[in-house]
C-alpha cells in the first residue's frame, strides 16, 4: 500500500509542471506520428484512437445539447456509431453530427495546449478519465476491450513510466490525434465521391442544412487543418501555454 508521503507526491507529480522535452524528441515523435498516419498497416491499427476521438465527439456535444445517449458501438474494422434520442433536426442535432469529424484534432489541441505547458502527467490521467468516462456508454464487446486496453496503457504509462518515456508516449499520441484527424477526412471524401458513403455525417448534415455534403467536408478539412497548425505552434514550442494548476 503506498504511503502518505507516497500519495502526496503522486499528487505533486500529477498537477506539476515536468521538465521541458528536448526539441529533438519533439521532432522525432511528430515524425513517428506522421509515418503511422501515412502507411497502410499501422494506421489501420492506430486508427481505433481516431474512432474512439471521433465517437466521443458525437456523444459529448449530444449530452450538451440534451440529447439522450443511448450508447456508443466501437467495430474492428474502426468504425463506430453513437445513438441519441432527441429531436431529429434542429441545433442539437446538427452539433451532433458536425463534432464527430473535428473531435479528435481538437482533443489533440486541448492536448497540444496542456503540453505546451508542461503537464505530461496531468495529460496522460485527464485521457484515462475521459476513457472511463466513455467506458460506461459503450454497448458491444470489441468496444469494450478496446477503451480497456486502451486505458490500461495509457494509465501504465502514466503510473510507471519515467518522465521521459511519458514525455515521448504524450507527444506521440498528441501529434497522432493532430495529423490522424486529416486523413479521415480525405478519406470520408474518397468514398464520397464513389458513392459508398451514402449516409455519411456529411450528407446527413445536408440533409438538415440548406449546405450540401461537399462544404461540410470542406468546413471539417478547415477545422482540422487550423487544429494541427495551432496544435504544432503549442508542440513546437512556438506558443507557449500557462496550464497550471494551483490545488
Amino acid at each position: 500500500m503506498m504511503s502518505i508521503d507516497g500519495l502526496g507526491e503522486k499528487w505533486d507529480t500529477l498537477f506539476g509542471a515536468q521538465p521541458d522535452p528536448p526539441p529533438l524528441l519533439v521532432l522525432i515523435t511528430a515524425a513517428v506520428a506522421l509515418v503511422v498516419v501515412s502507411t497502410r498497416l499501422p494506421w489501420r491499427i492506430a486508427r481505433n484512437a481516431i474512432t474512439i476521438a471521433h465517437e466521443g465527439g458525437h456523444a459529448l456535444v449530444a449530452l450538451l445539447t440534451g440529447r439522450k445517449l443511448r450508447g456508443i458501438r466501437l467495430h474492428s474494422d474502426t468504425s463506430g456509431l453513437t445513438l441519441s434520442a432527441g429531436r431529429p433536426t434542429g441545433p442539437g442535432m446538427i452539433l451532433t453530427l458536425l463534432a464527430g469529424y473535428v473531435a479528435p484534432p481538437l482533443v489533440g489541441l486541448a492536448g497540444a495546449w496542456l503540453l505546451g505547458g508542461n503537464r505530461i502527467t496531468l495529460l496522460l490521467w485527464v485521457a484515462v478519465a475521459l476513457l472511463l468516462a466513455m467506458l460506461v456508454l459503450i454497448r458491444n464487446a470489441f468496444g469494450v476491450v478496446s477503451l480497456l486496453v486502451t486505458g490500461a496503457l495509457v494509465l501504465a504509462v502514466s503510473w510507471y513510466a519515467t518522465p521521459q518515456v511519458q514525455a515521448a508516449f504524450a507527444y506521440t499520441g498528441v501529434w497522432f490525434l493532430l495529423l490522424g484527424g486529416v486523413r479521415p477526412v480525405v478519406e470520408l471524401q474518397r468514398l464520397r465521391s464513389r458513392g459508398r458513403m451514402p449516409a455519411s455525417d456529411a450528407d446527413q448534415l445536408a440533409g438538415l442544412t440548406p449546405f450540401p455534403a461537399f462544404f461540410w467536408v470542406v468546413l471539417f478539412a478547415l477545422v482540422n487543418l487550423a487544429a494541427l497548425v495551432a496544435g504544432a505552434l503549442l508542440l513546437t514550442g512556438s506558443i507557449r501555454t500557462d496550464a497550471g494548476l494551483t490545488l
